[in-house]
C-alpha cells in the first residue's frame, strides 16, 4: 500500500508539515537581560561584543626558557642571565647586548631582548647560558593583539555561550553580557483521573507522570519553568489555568483534553480565550495535536498518554522552544541504522517506535525494538535509547533493513 501526503485523511498533515507551520509561526524573544559570566553559560548573546582591548595586551613568553637578542646569536660567546621575569612580575631594566634574561610563560618579554629559547634547549654554566639548537628570530613571543585587537567583533549577537566564550569575554575583563531572555513555559496535566504522588489511588485513578516528563524535558532547554499541577476537568478549572499561563508565559503545555470527549474542555477554552489550529498528524504516538495562540503567547496541546507526550514535545515543542531561543538548529536529526528485528507497522502514519541503538565495530548504527509499542507502555520509553523513525508509506519492516533512528542523547 502506498501513502503520500496527497492521500492523507482531509485535515490530516504529516510530521514535518506540522514542524514547518510550527517554526514559521515562532518569533525569537527580543527581550534581553544582563547576566554575569557565571550565569551566561548556554544563553544566546542579544548584542554584539567587541574587544575593549588588545589580547594579549603585552608582549609575553609562549615557553619558559630565556628573553634575549637574537643579534647575539651570530657569535659563540655565551650570554649572561641578568635576571627573571615571571608572569605578573616583569623584568625591570633593558636587556643589552650578550644578555638574556630567565623568563616563564606568560611573562613580559624585557625590552631589549625578542626572541625566546626554550629552557630545553639551552645549556646552563652558573649565569651564563648556550644554546644547544637553532632559534628563529622571533621565536615563541606573542604579540599585543595577536588574538584579539581592540574593537574587533569577537561574539555577534544570536551566538550561545559555551564555555570556551566564558574564557575569551573574561580574558577581555568583561563580566557581564546581555542575553535573550529565557522562554517561559507553563505546563499543567489534565483529568479528574490523576492523582498527585502520595495520594491514594481510587478506582480509576492513575498517578499524574506527564507533568514529571515534561519538567525534565524542559529543564534540558533552559527555560523558566511554571508549573500549573492538575487542572480538574471543569471548564471553570481550566479556564483559571489558561488565564494563569496568560499572564506568566509565553508558551502553555497540556498534556491530555484535547480529543473530543465530553469531559474535554480544553477546545472550548481556547477557541474563547486564543486562536488555535487543531490537527490529525500523520504519525504514531501522537496521532491529535492542537497548536496556536494564547493571549501574546503560544499553546501545544499535547496527547494525554505518555510515549505520545514525549514523542509529540521531541518532534514539535521542541524545535519551536529552540527557535524562541534564539538557536539556530531546531529540528532533531535522523541517522541510518540496520534494524537488528522485525518491526510491525501499518502505512498511513509515520511511526517512532522505541528502540535500542549501538554503533557496531564498524561504526555502523544498529537498532532492535523494545519490544510492546503502545503508547500507554511508559517502561519501554524508559528502556529505550532511540525512536526508530519509519516513513507513513512502509509497511511491516523485516530484520536487516536500514531505517532512520533519532538517539535520545542529549535530548531527554
Amino acid at each position: 500500500m502506498t501513502i503520500s501526503c496527497d492521500t492523507l485523511p482531509q485535515g490530516t498533515l504529516n510530521v514535518e508539515q506540522a514542524q514547518a507551520h510550527i517554526l514559521a509561526s515562532i518569533p525569537v524573544l527580543q527581550a534581553s537581560e544582563h547576566v554575569t559570566l557565571w550565569q551566561a553559560q548556554g544563553r544566546i548573546l542579544a548584542e554584539t561584543v567587541s574587544a575593549p582591548l588588545d589580547v594579549p595586551p603585552h608582549r609575553n613568553s609562549a615557553m619558559d626558557g630565556y628573553a634575549l637578542r637574537h643579534a647575539d646569536l651570530t657569535t659563540t660567546t655565551p650570554l649572561n642571565v641578568i635576571g627573571t621575569a615571571f608572569a605578573g612580575r616583569p623584568f625591570a631594566g633593558a636587556v643589552q647586548p650578550s644578555e638574556c634574561v630567565r623568563i616563564m610563560t606568560g611573562a613580559v618579554v624585557p625590552d631589549g631582548t625578542d626572541s625566546v629559547v626554550m629552557q630545553e634547549n639551552v645549556q646552563r654554566d652558573g649565569d651564563t647560558i648556550r644554546l644547544t639548537a637553532t632559534l628563529q628570530a622571533g621565536e615563541n613571543v606573542r604579540h599585543p593583539g595577536e588574538d584579539m585587537r581592540t574593537g574587533d567583533a569577537v561574539l555577534q549577537a544570536g551566538h550561545k555561550l559555551n564555555a570556551a566564550d566564558l574564557g575569551l569575554l573574561a580574558s577581555l575583563g568583561i563580566g557581564e553580557v546581555s542575553v535573550l531572555r529565557r522562554p517561559r513555559v507553563a505546563f499543567c496535566s489534565t483529568g479528574d483521573e490523576l492523582k498527585g504522588i502520595g495520594e491514594t489511588l481510587q478506582p480509576g485513578d492513575i498517578y499524574d507522570s506527564n507533568r514529571y516528563t515534561l519538567y525534565g524535558l524542559l529543564q534540558k532547554l533552559d527555560v523558566e519553568i511554571i508549573d500549573l499541577g492538575v487542572v480538574k476537568d471543569t471548564p471553570e478549572a481550566v479556564e483559571h489555568a489558561f488565564q494563569q499561563a496568560m499572564q506568566l508565559a509565553d508558551i502553555l503545555i497540556t498534556s491530555g483534553g484535547v480529543s473530543v470527549g465530553e469531559a474535554d474542555y480544553v477546545a472550548a477554552t481556547l477557541q474563547r480565550l486564543g486562536q488555535v489550529n487543531f490537527w490529525k498528524i500523520a504519525m504514531k504516538p501522537g496521532k491529535p495535536l492542537a497548536f496556536g495562540t494564547l493571549g501574546q503567547g503560544f499553546f501545544f496541546g499535547l496527547p494525554g498518554n505518555p510515549v505520545s507526550v514525549m514523542a509529540t514535545f521531541l518532534l514539535f515543542l521542541r524545535p519551536a522552544i529552540l527557535r524562541m531561543r534564539g538557536e539556530s538548529v531546531p529540528v532533531v536529526p535522523e541517522y541510518p541504522a540496520i534494524c537488528d528485528t522485525p518491526l510491525k507497522k501499518a502505512a498511513g502514519r509515520k511511526d517512532y517506535q522505541r528502540g535500542i541503538c549501538q554503533r557496531d565495530a564498524s561504526g555502523q548504527w544498529r537498532v532492535s525494538s523494545t519490544g510492546g509499542q503502545g503508547s500507554h507502555i511508559l517502561r519501554s520509553m524508559s528502556q529505550a535509547n532511540c525512536f526508530i523513525a519509519l516513513p507513513l508509506e512502509w509497511g511491516n519492516v523485516e530484520a536487516g533493513t536500514t531505517v532512520s533512528i533519532i538517539p535520545f542523547e542529549g535530548l531527554l
